[in-house]
């Protein structure tokens, strides 16, 4: 059984990394390329498009926060290797929009993909879960995320050769078609993969976590009991304290998935390869995040070493990320293309790719060990307790890509620094609580 569960774990790696390849990448430069269409209808006798990059992942994540308290009856009902497989082909219809862009599908299928991001996510949640004991959830969720997060990388070295080979301000129309043509069919390659998954075989009796009931038990509940279980989760204390730190990702995710990348894009002060260094911001998220992702899952085999040391690591590297943003970007930088504005120093381009680097190795910090405590804590509730977790956190992302279009630089940083404290010691506390309980000989929670 635990060939199958470390085959599953690397094959639903592989899927994600495929899917979100495309996606990822998609959603990094979703404002930029928005704004080239806008300069190529402006420049003809087109009507101009309307659309906005963040609003359109506003609508993504507004939609995907609400979708969750129905995701664990979906994948109850039908599976999880089903619902990964049909979300991952709206991930794809998603993208392939690109193609010929018009205001009324960038909008609409921003619905579909809101919907089907909370059934993937939660039902990859749930799939790991079922493929991992106590002892190897830490391990497999940092090889998971190191997987993942190798989409940031190979997507953005695509997407930086390929805006780079012309030296035109904007993203042509020509290198438009081909970027999308080629991460369209990379996504389409991922969700073929999700046919690879096995089913896992039912533990033996001996393999069961010092309770009755086996991990993967909510996903034999009744799709009306999965959501009953999904507020009854909320009346526990560790699970609303741990909304706090939920709510922090979600705004970090936001800063570093699409508002980073624009800010760098718009200093035209780096010079007139300026968009193209987006990708190159892209890939140093990448590489943290990979970086991140290896060294917490082979932390996650030592027992001994708790999660909260390295929450607290992520928060320190974040604060100076948000620093370095804070003094080498523009005020202006989210909203608008900068000319002729600098930060509190001279706009330095190895300063933003560092700044990068740091948002993706920090980022791996929360989230592998959001991950290692929910499976922890709540190992026969994992499908409700990761939509939760999803539904947290893509409130708060859509909240935060909604003011990303208008609120200065200084101000979004100021938001995420208050919420890295608040998220930071929640997560602490619900650390400390269940490492106390366990040495008392009580639950985990």
């Amino acid at each position: 059984m635990a060939d199958i569960m470390m085959y599953n774990v690397i094959i639903l790696g592989f899927a994600f990394m495929f899917v979100f390849t495309a996606f990822q990448t998609t959603s990094g430069i979703e404002e930029t390329v928005i704004e080239s269409v806008q300069h190529d209808s402006s420049n003809s006798t087109r009507q101009e498009f309307e659309g906005s990059g963040y609003y359109s992942l506003a609508i993504i994540y507004g939609v995907f926060a609400f979708s969750n308290w129905l995701a664990p009856s979906v994948v109850s009902l039908i599976g999880p290797r089903a619902t990964m497989f049909i979300s991952g082909a709206v991930y794809t219809g998603f993208i392939a929009i690109f193609l010929s862009l018009k205001i009324w599908s960038l909008y609409m299928m921003s619905v579909f993909l809101g919907i089907a991001a909370a059934l993937i996510w939660t039902a990859q949640g749930n799939f790991l879960t079922i493929n991992s004991t106590s002892e190897t959830m830490g391990r497999n969720s940092g090889i998971f995320w190191a997987m993942l997060q190798c989409s940031l990388l190979f997507g953005n070295i695509f997407i930086y050769f390929e805006i780079g080979k012309t030296s035109a301000t904007y993203i042509t129309k020509t290198t438009r078609m081909t970027i999308f043509l080629v991460l369209t069919s990379v996504s389409g390659i991922g969700v073929l993969i999700f046919l690879l998954l096995r089913k896992v075989p039912p533990r033996d009796e001996s393999s069961i976590q010092s309770t009755e009931q086996s991990p993967d038990t909510d996903v034999r509940l009744g799709p009306v009991q999965s959501l009953v279980r999904s507020f009854q989760l909320l009346k526990m204390k560790a699970m609303l304290l741990l909304m706090v730190c939920f709510f922090y990702t979600g705004l970090e995710l936001t800063y570093f998935s699409g508002v980073y990348g624009t800010c760098v894009g718009n200093t035209h002060l780096f010079g007139v390869k300026s968009k193209s260094y987006v990708a190159l911001c892209g890939i140093l998220i990448g590489c943290g995040e990979i970086l991140g992702g290896a060294i917490f899952g082979l932390m996650g085999r030592n027992q001994q070493i708790s999660r909260d040391p390295i929450v607290l690591l992520g928060f320190i590297v974040h604060i100076i990320a948000f620093y370095l943003s804070l003094v080498n970007l523009p005020s202006g930088s989210p909203i608008s293309d900068t000319f002729n504005q600098e930060g509190y120093i001279q706009p330095n381009l190895a300063l933003a790719l560092v700044t990068a680097f740091l948002l993706g190795f920090g980022d791996a910090c929360f989230n592998t060990q959001v991950y290692s405590i929910l499976g922890y804590l709540f190992p026969n509730d994992s499908a409700p307790a990761f939509a939760l977790f999803k539904f947290t956190q893509s409130l708060s992302a859509a909240i935060a890509f909604f003011y990303a279009k208008h609120l200065l630089l200084h101000w979004q940083l100021l938001i995420l620094v208050v919420f890295a404290v608040l998220g930071t010691m929640s997560f602490a506390v619900v650390e400390w609580t269940a490492s106390r309980r366990v040495r008392e000989g009580y639950e985990k929670i």
